[in-house]
């Protein structure tokens, strides 16, 4: 199956997800056959609730982040980025066409599965700061 078919095919998926806010067994089955261990892992990350959107007050800006095995990846739903070391050599080699943390942010904002957490503006620097430190 191609990357593109992948990724369409997944996103429908969350679009039904998003109405219902579960997930069938047809569509975990689908999923699964489709995604492999990237869906198990991202289905995990849901279920642990470790996808987080920050929203900075009051400029309203967004950050997703996915806690990971080893640190918090911040994730760019709209450009389908994440600062994980699978997306570098996996994703952009072509190899697949998403890491399994784009999986969990998909999904967890399609089944509203996830921690909102406000914040100021005054700290948005730090916090980017610190996610971009284990690079």
């Amino acid at each position: 199956m191609t990357g593109k078919t992948e990724s369409r095919t997944l996103y429908k998926i969350c679009d039904e997800l998003s109405k219902a806010r579960k997930i069938t067994q047809k569509q975990r089955k689908q999923l699964s056959n489709l995604l492999g261990t990237r869906f198990d892992n991202a289905l995990d990350v849901v279920d642990q609730n470790r996808v987080k959107q920050y929203i900075f007050e009051p400029s309203e800006r967004r950050v997703w982040i996915v806690v990971g095995k080893s640190r918090d990846y911040e994730i760019l739903p709209k450009a389908r980025f994440c600062a994980c070391d699978d997306y570098y050599f996996r994703v952009i080699s072509g190899k697949t066409t998403l890491c399994y943390h784009l999986i969990a942010q998909k999904l967890a904002e399609a089944l509203g599965k996830f921690t909102l957490i406000k914040e100021s503006d005054e700290m948005y620097d730090t916090l980017m700061n610190e996610w971009k430190s284990a690079f």
